[in-house]
């Protein structure tokens, strides 16, 4: 039999019901969120997911403490909206990507794994990638470390809020 071995999930596990706090609140601070976001925005900033379904598994969140879309301010979800599209723009250039998933997950049985702070993902994806692993041998398998996402990702949001 082979065995197929997800590391990265037992801290995932361990740490899940064990930090206190909102971890969106957290990164947020620059000196603790320095190595996952990519761009800072008003209302909003983009950051890495630390346990991505892909490489360059993004995260569009707004900084107030917020657990639903109809309560952020119009201005905040404006934000989220544009920080989304800069979202699509920015893989598309640094991956090339064959389509996206991109959502929201508002409450336990939606999936939502922080249940306070509400977040859009927005996954790349491409034509035969490994999204099945999750399925059958539940691990991810990710060509791309986070750091080197996120060095790839900056620069380019940077052109983008350039251009707008």
């Amino acid at each position: 039999m082979d065995r197929l071995w997800s590391p990265w999930r037992l801290e995932y596990i361990l740490r899940a019901d064990r930090e206190p706090g909102c971890i969106f609140c957290k990164e947020s601070q620059p000196a603790e969120s320095a190595a996952l976001v990519v761009f800072e925005g008003r209302a909003c900033y983009v950051i890495l997911n630390l346990y991505p379904y892909n490489n360059g598994h993004l995260m569009v969140v707004p900084r107030r403490h917020v657990g639903s879309l109809a309560a952020l301010t119009p201005e905040e979800m404006t934000e989220a909206g544009v920080l989304t599209q800069r979202c699509e723009r920015a893989l598309t250039e640094a991956y090339q990507p064959h389509g996206f998933n991109i959502g929201v997950n508002l409450g336990k049985s939606a999936g939502a794994g922080v249940l306070d702070h509400v977040h859009v993902h927005v996954v790349p994806r491409w034509s035969g990638d490994t999204n099945f692993m999750t399925v059958v041998g539940d691990m991810r398998v990710l060509p791309e470390s986070l750091g080197a996402s996120a060095e790839r990702l900056r620069p380019i949001f940077a052109a983008l809020d350039a251009t707008a």
